[in-house]
């Protein structure tokens, strides 16, 4: 696969931004075994192009790809300690450890991964940068691993075909007028300013130094599958999502009137294909007033907010849109203009006003879904820490438990 085949268009938005890893903690059902794991995820990185793949740059057109290689790029530990659960907090202080620094993918790859015994079962934590995977990608390829370890499923490999232009998203997706005019205004004005493109090394070094600096503290909080069954029987006895009520609870809790939310769109791109690692999803904010009211009555305002973005491709599309819009040299310098680290008033103008990188304020949630596994008994999403977001929830349920992972300022 060549560098022009693996072009980061919109996942580019990734790519100078600090902070953009997350993770995904399982209990495997099965024992620990230095040699098999090795084989299992060998075996993962022969199936996935990005999992071979470093950070290439085309200095021709400021472009940068996914330089896929021969041999894995999974950074796999295999730990002494052994834990007594996936509430185990040596996990979380490894989760600390690894995205304590800025990684240089230049040379590291994209996947970091470290591995526990747990009795007679095994712990592994995965440790993704988003230009590897969204949180539903993240899942897939966790649920791989586990099956290839558990009982030695190998998958079919897989090709990657990312969102490589706008004309990809649906009609009637187009950037509203007032964007659109902004967004063109920054472009304009960042010719104007004959700024050369912020060089990733510069980015790197200026994010090493502010992730080291921004301590973002992690909680996790179980809901048995008793009281989980309990809610969701309540949601549709209200006619909303457990997603709603969830949304609700933390503008009541949190005492803000505005929440961004993710939207998986594998259903919805043609250039998908099933299995594959990238980005394929979008974020929207949903906007309520009056959040000391009655829970119930909010989340039903919330789920009638939420169905019409998503019903709206204007709404649902927007962020991506900019994405597409921008150009890629004012995207990659917007969060160091933003923070004062690089001088531009066009990059600072979209890091500021359309991303809100200058001050984390923000709150966001994330609910991966439930899912059923014979290989992985439990587990719980840690989300990123985006510098745009003051809170961050991360929901997995697996096998009827959910799991709330919450990254805080």
């Amino acid at each position: 696969m060549s560098g022009k085949e693996n072009r980061i268009f919109t996942e580019r938005a990734h790519l100078m931004c600090p902070h953009m890893c997350f993770g995904i903690v399982m209990s495997i059902d099965s024992a620990f075994e230095t040699g098999r794991l090795q084989k299992s995820f060998g075996q993962v990185a022969g199936n996935h192009p990005f999992l071979r793949a470093v950070l290439g740059y085309d200095e021709a057109d400021n472009g940068y790809y996914y330089d896929v290689t021969d041999s894995s790029k999974i950074d796999l530990q295999m730990s002494e300690d052994e834990l007594n659960g996936i509430d185990d907090p040596k996990l979380i202080a490894e989760y600390d450890r690894l995205t304590g620094y800025d990684w240089d993918i230049r040379s590291e790859g994209l996947l970091k991964a470290v591995a526990w015994k747990m009795q007679d079962k095994t712990a592994i934590l995965l440790v993704f940068h988003h230009l590897l995977a969204d949180g539903r990608g993240a899942l897939e390829l966790a649920t791989e691993i586990a099956d290839a370890y558990k009982d030695g499923t190998v998958r079919e490999p897989v090709s990657e075909k990312l969102i490589s232009s706008a004309d990809e998203f649906p009609a009637g997706s187009e950037l509203p007028f007032m964007s659109r005019m902004l967004v063109d205004k920054a472009n304009r004005d960042w010719k104007k300013e004959g700024n050369k493109p912020l060089s990733y090394q510069k980015y790197h070094e200026y994010a090493d130094g502010f992730v080291k600096n921004d301590k973002v503290k992690i909680s996790v909080k179980r809901t048995s599958s008793e009281e989980l069954s309990k809610t969701i029987s309540d949601c549709k006895a209200h006619s909303v999502t457990l997603n709603d009520l969830l949304m609700a609870k933390m503008y009541k809790e949190d005492k803000t009137g505005k929440i961004i939310i993710a939207k998986d769109l594998r259903s919805e791109l043609p250039c998908y294909q099933k299995g594959a690692l990238g980005n394929y999803s979008t974020a929207f904010s949903i906007e309520v007033k009056k959040t000391d009211r009655d829970l119930w009555e909010l989340a039903q305002e919330v789920h009638k907010k939420v169905q019409k973005t998503l019903s709206d491709p204007k709404s649902l599309y927007l962020v991506l849109q900019c994405y597409a819009r921008l150009e890629p040299a004012v995207l990659d310098a917007a969060f160091m203009a933003a923070k004062g680290g690089f001088n531009s008033k066009s990059a600072s103008f979209i890091g500021k006003m359309f991303f809100a990188m200058d001050e984390p304020k923000g709150y966001s949630i994330t609910n991966l879904g439930k899912i059923e596994s014979n290989s992985i008994i439990s587990a719980y999403f840690i989300p990123p820490a985006s510098p745009a977001i003051k809170k961050t929830a991360g929901i997995l349920t697996v096998n009827g438990e959910m799991i709330t992972c919450v990254s805080e300022r």
